[in-house]
């Protein structure tokens, strides 16, 4: 599923707990064993946000046995990565124009 950027995501990546749970899984898979040891959240908040970066298709999961494991979405970082640089080429070819009052 490639997703869009709109503003629902930018939302669930702003909160600095998913921010720092997506530059872990860039990384590397973990479980939520891994993340509640590598950043310190209490189990049932880190499912919460793991669910909201999943309904965002930011992660997928994988099922190993008792644990799941949680991996980046490469395609869904570099869909945001390619609305940031055609909203930055965008004001480059725009700038000094400006409307008129």
């Amino acid at each position: 599923m490639v997703m869009s950027a709109d503003g629902d995501v930018w939302k669930v990546l702003a909160d600095p707990l998913r921010m720092r749970i997506v530059r872990l899984l860039s990384r590397e898979a973990l479980c939520t064993t891994h993340l509640i040891a590598e950043t310190g959240a209490r189990q049932t908040n880190l499912s919460n946000h793991l669910k909201a970066l999943r309904d965002a298709g930011l992660v997928d999961t994988e099922p190993c046995g008792r644990f799941t494991y949680y991996s980046l979405r490469p395609a869904a970082i570099e869909a945001l990565a390619a609305e940031l640089a055609d909203l930055a080429a965008t004001a480059r070819a725009m700038a000094g124009r400006k409307r008129s009052c």
